[in-house]
């Protein structure tokens, strides 16, 4: 029987920065424009989070049923541990997706009825990453997933819950956002690259190899500050992202250093804290901006 410590690191708190960062931009970007409705911006964290750690239930799962986690690198995984039965976990997920698409149905109700769809693709897409028949994580698509779900759409989402209109600048910051969560993903990737290509888990790292995965996921770092640039035109504070560069120095060291294995563990922690510092500041930009 699992302990709730073991269901507590199976959540992987450490990848919770791509569900909270998004949102704190999001309402940084509607108060911008002096439109931000707190118990919108507190029912938008809610479905991102629910939806992240539904995700990691659901690839716990997935990936335990499959057998993909026998050879585990990375924190220990509840089902590929045997530490809890698959049906537990599986039913975990949908607890989660459920509080997501409760917060979600009252966003919508309050604001546009169009967010629905939305809201059951993003629930499709967290389950299909690594369940159905052919999840498409095992085809190298994780990335894209997250850039949209947990950039574009999380970002924007927010903002349109919030002032029904999105700005240019709420464009940029979801990229920069986006290009950040893919970090994330891909460091985890990498750690995993060995025995993934072993159990049939076609990640993009895998596909891409081992050095050009690590290039790539130099330039997705890159292109997020980048993002911040774009943003400073319009909103000069918001440039105090760029603040949060130096947290980007000790994981791009480890990946471009060609760190493997448990060893890029540190750097998954690192990014996941980047991401958040990167949001916070961005977000006390446009908060300073505007006022």
């Amino acid at each position: 029987m699992a302990t709730a410590t073991q269901w507590l690191s199976a959540s992987r708190p450490r990848t919770l920065p791509a569900a909270v960062a998004p949102v704190l931009v999001g309402c940084g970007a509607g108060f911008a424009v002096g439109h931000f409705i707190w118990w919108k911006g507190l029912l938008a964290l809610i479905v991102s989070l629910a939806l992240q750690i539904g995700v990691n239930f659901a690839n716990d799962y997935s990936d335990g049923i499959r057998g993909t986690d026998a050879i585990r690198v990375g924190p220990m995984r509840l089902v590929g541990s045997g530490a809890a039965r698959p049906q537990l976990v599986k039913y975990a997920a949908f607890a989660c997706f459920g509080v997501a698409g409760i917060a979600g149905v009252v966003l919508a109700a309050t604001t546009t009825w169009w967010l629905v769809p939305f809201g059951v693709a993003a629930v499709a897409a967290a389950w299909f990453y690594t369940g159905g028949p052919k999840p498409y994580g095992y085809a190298g698509f994780g990335e894209i997933f997250v850039f949209v779900f947990f950039g574009l759409l999380a970002v924007m989402g927010t903002m349109y819950v919030n002032s029904r209109h999105i700005t240019p600048t709420t464009v940029a910051a979801a990229v920069g956002v986006g290009l950040l969560a893919c970090a994330l993903l891909m460091v985890n990737n990498l750690r995993d690259v060995a025995t993934d290509a072993v159990s049939g888990k076609r990640t993009l790292a895998v596909l891409l190899g081992d050095r050009l995965a690590r290039h790539v996921l130099a330039l997705t770092i890159g292109g997020a500050y980048l993002a911040v640039l774009v943003i400073g035109v319009r909103h000069p504070w918001a440039l105090l992202g760029l603040l949060s560069a130096p947290l980007a120095v000790a994981p791009l060291k480890q990946v471009l250093g060609g760190d493997k294995g448990p060893a890029l563990i540190r750097s998954l922690g690192a990014i996941g804290r980047l991401e958040f510092v990167y949001a916070v500041l961005v977000t006390a930009g446009l908060v300073l901006g505007r006022a």
